[in-house]
């Protein structure tokens, strides 16, 4: 075996061990949560594993870079502990390369992670809600409480009282001009879902004028192409969790929620997340010159408190960005590009 294949199986292998044991012990809490809710449903141990197993994709996503970190730290540990870092410096083998030779077990993750929250995750998440849905007891006396939400310049306020996401009653749109003014306010009975287009029921329109309201009804009315049932069906479910063609969706007119400033920081975060485990992998390279002979396990803990104190700072410009405090490309690239910095500042202040 050559070096290269030693050091990425070494790497690869407990990195691997890392995920499986974060995702092992994020999947027991998160069943503890919900195992009572499940068997309450009827759904026995079945339903309890098929839950488990749609939920698998965020877990490993949501794991991904503490698992480079953790498996990065023990596998530069060893062969700092065993002297074979000693011995393949001494051969002129420098502490770069030996980190460039670890690259590929980061970057297989960082794919991993890439594949699954573009295009894994947003299937089982919505298998997941369609499924918790179809088994949610059904209660005709209980209440539902409206929802607002925007679809392009218009803001809607209606009740999603139909599990399909089909349908909608008591809707009120708020339509506004390019300055954000109010220029009409429709009302309708309820909006049905029907030929891939949504079409308002016995609406009523008050028109603003600069100094008069226009009334004015119908028996029907098409309204929208932007709004999907399975929108109405997430509203309904008060889900939180946005994809990235869910951002690029409100960007672009489609159901939102929350300000411009969010759904473009969701969009870039995409994409800068899976960076993570490669910024961990540096992080936690100084690890490799640890002497545990003169203090060599306080430089372990600085590269766990610096992968940690990433994971913090993302999280703080992350949310800068989704209130509108800081510009998305910055919120979003911003902690990627320090701690890199920061990795390769140590390496090379360490190698000399």
């Amino acid at each position: 075996m050559t070096l290269g294949g030693y050091l990425l199986k070494l790497v690869g292998s407990r990195i691997l061990i890392a995920l499986l044991v974060l995702v092992g012990i994020l999947q027991i809490l998160d069943l503890l949560d919900v195992t009572n809710d499940i068997l309450d449903r009827d759904l026995g141990a079945a339903g309890v594993g098929y839950y488990a197993m749609l939920r698998l994709p965020r877990l490993i996503e949501q794991a991904a870079p503490l698992a480079v970190l953790a498996g990065a730290l023990f596998a530069f540990g060893k062969l700092a502990g065993d002297s074979a870092v000693t011995a393949m410096r001494s051969t002129g083998i420098s502490t770069y390369r030996i980190t460039l030779m670890a690259v590929p077990a980061a970057l297989v993750l960082a794919l991993t992670q890439l594949a699954i929250g573009l295009q894994i995750a947003p299937r089982t998440d919505s298998m997941l809600s369609d499924w918790w849905q179809a088994s949610t007891p059904k209660d005709k006396a209980e209440s539902v409480d409206p929802v607002t939400f925007r679809v392009g310049d218009e803001i809607v306020v209606a009740v999603p009282r139909d599990p399909d996401g089909r349908s909608l009653e008591q809707v009120t749109i708020y339509r506004r001009d390019a300055n954000g003014r109010l220029v009409q306010r429709t009302s309708a009975q309820a909006a049905v879902f029907e030929n891939e287009r949504w079409r308002l029921i016995e609406p009523r329109f008050e028109s603003l004028g600069t100094a008069s309201i226009a009334e004015g009804q119908a028996r029907s009315m098409d309204w929208t192409e932007n709004l999907r049932p399975s929108d109405v069906r997430m509203l309904a479910a008060g889900e939180t969790t946005v994809t990235a063609a869910e951002a690029r969706r409100a960007l672009t007119g489609g159901l939102s929620v929350r300000p411009r400033t969010y759904y473009d920081t969701q969009l870039q975060r995409a994409w800068a997340a899976p960076l993570a485990c490669l910024v961990m992998l540096l992080l936690a390279a100084p690890a490799s010159l640890a002497n545990f002979r003169g203090g060599g396990a306080t430089l372990m803990v600085q590269c766990l408190a610096a992968g940690l104190l990433y994971l913090v700072f993302d999280g703080a410009f992350t949310a800068l960005g989704e209130n509108g405090a800081a510009p998305p490309i910055l919120a979003a690239w911003a902690a990627p590009a320090m701690f890199a910095a920061l990795g390769v500042t140590v390496l090379l202040y360490l190698e000399g």
